[in-house]
């Protein structure tokens, strides 16, 4: 009689194994879909009961997913939503790509993740293949998702399989797919790095086979820690430049000419999205657990985390130029995605200046053509508004327009000819040739 392994892997190779994938937000729909299309019977399983129900009627919630696709895989029963955690127990693999958000206190949050493992293991049966993608710290998998299904009853690498591959999601971006980016799988043991990297090969472009579930933690966790350490660079050097007539934009325009040794990062209004604002921290976390501090990752966390106030001081500067206060003042803020061209606004930046400019009595407003209505967020308090249309009426209603997300759609000579003061966050701007008197870099 052939093991747990065997008859996992048989039904892999024979593309027989169904999938299970737990959570179905911006990385969960997309790894759907890229298994769906491969030939891959698909569970999808979230609590959200709305998402699982506009799903369930063909109606897709992300923008770079057609509601054409969910509907005819639902159709075709390849793609079965559900908020019933009781049928965890039928899919063969099960991934898990739920939120690890911080704590207020700027700790892991790892409640998601565990309250999962206590779902999975109520209903753990031999021959399931268990792999965790949520961004953590490196022993996560084993140290805390691992005893929770062991409880289970079930022994890891003998009744049941464990390992980590990290989400590279990067929403909007056409070239770079679930399906196009090379995927890094660690595994509690050879016979669960096996299944996972056997289960992932039919999916993407390339797998990336490393020692341990920790390496492969550890390999999400510098990915995006290099990228906030350098974006604090190039923040601070914005804020420096600034006070010495230069302009940043075309200093690392300049600098990216070089072609060896250089890297261009781009400043912003802040940091967004759901990986940069927050994976450094686990890292940062896990460092004291060992008796270090990672001083150079905490302060380009600083740095990161003070630029909504240094561009909240330069909407302050410029509107006093024109002898107005922001108090009482309407302010108009361009882009709450936290990045151009999608419709995803977790952790954007554009929350906290909303924040900041309503405690400082502005009379708030907002356009983005990707989100008609501002959500609900964890960290924030958000006024209750809805996408205004961005017509030459309303910017030259607005005391001041502060561009926060610089989508395409957006005609920049027509919002600068239509409005009185313009903060670019962004270098948005930069070819408008009429009228920059009106431009402010933030």
């Amino acid at each position: 009689m052939p093991t747990h392994e065997q008859s996992l892997a048989t039904a892999i190779a024979e593309k027989s194994a169904s999938i299970g994938i737990v959570g179905l937000g911006y990385v969960g729909l997309p790894l759907v879909r890229a298994f769906i299309e491969v030939g891959f019977t698909t569970y999808g399983f979230d609590l959200d009961s709305r998402k699982v129900n506009r799903l369930l009627a063909g109606e897709s919630y992300i923008k770079h997913l057609p509601s054409e696709w969910i509907a005819s895989s639902v159709q075709d029963k390849k793609f079965v939503p559900t908020s019933d955690m009781q049928r965890l127990s039928e899919p063969d693999t099960i991934l898990i790509c739920v939120p690890t958000p911080l704590t207020d206190s700027r700790d892991p949050d790892l409640s998601y993740v565990e309250s999962t493992a206590r779902q999975i293991a109520a209903t753990l049966r031999p021959g399931q293949l268990i792999v965790l993608e949520s961004t953590t710290y490196p022993g996560t998998t084993r140290d805390v998702m691992l005893p929770i299904l062991e409880e289970s009853g079930l022994i890891a690498g003998q009744d049941f399989f464990v390992a980590y591959s990290p989400e590279r999601e990067d929403p909007g971006n056409p070239d770079h797919s679930a399906q196009r980016i090379p995927k890094v799988v660690g595994g509690m043991d050879p016979a669960s790095l096996q299944l996972a990297l056997a289960l992932y090969s039919h999916a993407v472009v390339e797998t990336v086979p490393v020692s341990s579930c920790e390496v492969a933690e550890a390999c999400k966790i510098l990915e995006n820690t290099y990228r906030s350490v350098n974006i604090a660079m190039v923040n601070e050097l914005k804020v420096l430049f600034h006070r010495m007539g230069l302009d940043i934009w075309e200093v690392i325009d300049a600098a990216k000419t070089k072609p060896f040794g250089f890297q261009a990062f781009y400043p912003g209004p802040g940091l967004g999205g759901h990986c940069i604002p927050i994976d450094p921290f686990y890292l940062s976390w896990v460092a004291r657990q060992h008796d270090l501090s990672t001083r150079f990752i905490e302060l380009a966390g600083e740095i990161n985390t003070s630029m909504p106030e240094y561009v909240i001081d330069r909407v302050t500067e410029a509107l006093n130029n024109v002898t107005k206060p922001v108090r009482g003042s309407n302010i108009a803020i361009l882009g709450v995605a936290y990045k151009k061209d999608v419709d995803d606004p977790r952790e954007s930046p554009s929350f906290k200046l909303l924040e900041l400019l309503q405690a400082r009595g502005a009379n708030l407003s907002y356009n983005d053509p990707h989100i008609p209505t501002l959500p609900s967020m964890r960290h924030f308090t958000v006024p209750d508004l809805t996408s205004e249309e961005l017509t030459s009426e309303y910017l030259s209603s607005q005391d001041c327009v502060v561009i926060a997300t610089d989508h395409s759609s957006y005609d920049w000579d027509f919002i600068v000819e239509h409005a009185s003061l313009v903060i670019d966050t962004r270098n948005a701007t930069q070819h408008v040739t009429q009228r920059r008197e009106r431009i402010y870099k933030a």
